[in-house]
């Protein structure tokens, strides 16, 4: 991670640790130089150096007073050291080399100013007070602290201040760090750990406009980098200022190189943030994003407690949101293809960046909704109310993406509660209110899965089901699904669903109350009794969906099990399979003259409670 100039001001305050440590060590560590190796043969002494500055590219450390405690460096070889220009005093040694001969019992800096020297006019300066390093040894600091940081930026969009509190880190390695900023590797080296742990507390920033970002604490472990061929410096400083819409092909194709080294050079134990919040000042934009804890690990995350409120009293809460098996290897992947392109990625390229998902969970959501304005109407009318809507449980799992789109998924909703009223132009569901129902209270699940080797899509469940309504479940198997339907030109996706093969479908109704409601409703609109308007529907499933559907042996067997049904409403199932055994084509469905055409190839199995 890197402070580089151009990047958003609240990523300075959201990632304040990592900057923190990047700006401590590489102002220790710097770029590397040639420098001259001497020895320390003197007894253990104190060494003040007075206004210390060290610069590297265009970031630079002040310092007005750096005191090294229990050191064999005299002030010369300490001087020597730190010397911005290492050409003249160790010549042929680059900085990991002299790092590793910096050993004091502590090295104490009461102020240490991080400035850019670039030409971009939002560039941030962060001053570090009372910076201490305990146990310095062959350049590996056992404890770094400070007392706190201020940060100012001055000029452009990202005008602001902000200031952190206490930060504190241990086994910190410098001579690490000055290999992953300032030292090429080839890109396959072992992790090298930089940092053991490290934490900042009481995180604030505000911007010209107003907007707040706070938190109350970060902290983290393990750390670790490898060598990229362009050195972490020269990586992060080529995407700084960058017009990505006005790059060249060539500047296009190493830039995604640059960042599929970045993202693979890098590794984090845990990560975890407590006490977030982002505020918004201004009337017409007012809002208030909270999050109670963030945590984060290699293959996911978790935000806890999350609330929202907004302008005309919109507010919305989560209890938790979590993410497994995350991955960005399909995208370092894709920018490595992509860099190997010399014409302008087409969004099918583009599609391939999409990583790899895994399980994403979410528990407890709670939305208040504002009224939607309407026109003028009858005083007599009712004001509309404003909409809430709960979840209890929400889960998608995506996996097997091929060309950036997953080709297994479920995704589950239970206890999903709403008006009645926020489904009206839904159909099947639209007519919910006119039945008795004011709230509703569902479960939705679609389960998908493609075989590559046999070309099927089965259908493993796609199924809504409601408290006091029933439940309408579909099961099935498509065949003659090859890789194409995945293209992502919607022309040959399209034209390959036309060779897909329906190989067998299932469809079962329960009901749980909507239907009586349903009969009961009906019978007071037709001035029927209920019995009596049974009575007509069992007629007309028994005798009119054969005749609709071809009066063959399966359609009279619907009609028989839907007859039954409506006598005593409790399960349909439908089951129904191609004779062939091999499906049938969806050109054939469209091109049959009758029903009946139809319902002679299948088999039909059919049958109520």
């Amino acid at each position: 991670m890197t402070c580089s100039k151009g990047r958003p001001l609240r990523a300075w305050a959201t990632g304040a640790s990592a900057c923190v440590l990047v700006l401590l060590g590489a102002g220790l560590a710097a770029q590397p130089r040639p420098v001259r190796a001497q020895e320390a043969a003197s007894a253990l002494q104190d060494v003040t150096l007075q206004d210390v500055t060290l610069a590297f590219g265009e970031t630079v450390l002040r310092m007005p007073r750096l005191t090294a405690s229990g050191t064999r460096l005299s002030k010369d070889e300490l001087t020597a050291l730190f010397k911005a220009d290492p050409g003249g005093a160790n010549p042929g040694q680059t900085w990991p080399a002299r790092l590793v001969r910096l050993d004091a019992a502590s090295l104490v800096i009461p102020e240490l100013r991080v400035e850019r020297t670039g030409p971009a006019a939002s560039s941030p300066v962060v001053t570090y007070r009372d910076v201490t390093a305990r146990d310095v040894r062959a350049g590996r600091i056992a404890e770094l602290t400070s007392a706190g940081a201020s940060i100012l930026v001055e000029g452009g969009p990202q005008k602001g201040t902000g200031t952190y509190g206490r930060l504190r880190a241990t086994d910190l390695d410098l001579a690490v760090l000055a290999r992953l900023y300032g030292e090429p590797g080839d890109g396959r080296s072992a992790l090298q750990r930089v940092y053991a742990t490290f934490s900042v507390e009481d995180v604030a920033y505000v911007d010209a406009r107003g907007t707040a970002v706070t938190i109350a604490r970060v902290e983290g472990r393990d750390l670790s980098g490898r060598q990229i061929p362009a050195t972490w410096t020269g990586a992060l400083q080529a995407f700084t200022g960058v017009d990505y819409e006005k790059l060249a092909p060539a500047e296009r194709s190493r830039l995604m190189s640059l960042g599929a080294d970045l993202a693979e050079a890098f590794a984090v134990g845990t990560l975890e943030a407590t006490g977030l919040s982002v505020q918004e000042a201004k009337p017409r934009d007012a809002f208030r994003l909270a999050v109670a804890r963030l945590s984060m690990t290699g293959a996911g995350g978790a935000l806890e407690d999350i609330t929202f409120s907004g302008v005309d009293g919109a507010k919305a809460r989560l209890g938790r949101l979590s993410l497994d098996g995350f991955s960005l290897s399909p995208t370092i992947a894709a920018l490595r293809k992509l860099a190997a392109l010399t014409a302008e990625p087409s969004d099918a390229d583009l599609r391939l960046l999409t990583p790899a998902i895994g399980a994403l969970a979410l528990k407890d959501l709670s939305l208040d909704l504002p009224a939607e304005p309407q026109r003028p109407r009858d005083p007599a009318d009712k004001a509309a109310a404003p909409m809430h809507v709960t979840l209890r449980d929400g889960a998608m799992t995506l996996a097997s993406p091929r060309d950036g789109v997953p080709t297994a998924g479920r995704v589950s909703l239970s206890g999903l509660t709403l008006p009645a009223s926020a489904v009206e132009g839904v159909p099947g569901l639209g007519s919910l209110g006119l039945y008795g129902y004011s709230d509703l209270d569902l479960t939705l699940v679609a389960d998908t899965a493609w075989d590559e080797a046999s070309k099927e899509l089965k259908l493993g469940e796609v199924s809504v089901s409601g408290k006091d309504l029933g439940r309408v479940r579909i099961n099935g198997l498509l065949g003659g699904i090859g890789p194409e339907v995945f293209n992502p030109d919607v022309a040959v996706s399209s034209f390959a669903m036309l060779s897909a093969t329906a190989k067998a479908m299932d469809l079962t109704i329960e009901n749980a109350g909507l239907f009586d409601r349903f009969i009961a409703a009906q019978s007071k609109v037709l001035s029927l009794k209920p019995e009596e308007l049974k009575q007509e529907y069992v007629t007309a499933s028994v005798f009119g969906v054969p005749a609709i559907l071809g009066n063959s042996a399966g359609a009279k067997a619907i009609g028989a099990a839907m007859g039954q049904f409506v006598t005593k409403p409790g399960t349909l199932s439908v089951s129904l399979r191609p004779k062939n055994g091999t499906g049938i084509g969806m050109l054939e469905f469209g091109a049959a003259p009758t029903p009946a055409a139809l319902f002679e190839r299948l088999e039909v199995n059919a049958k109520a409670n």
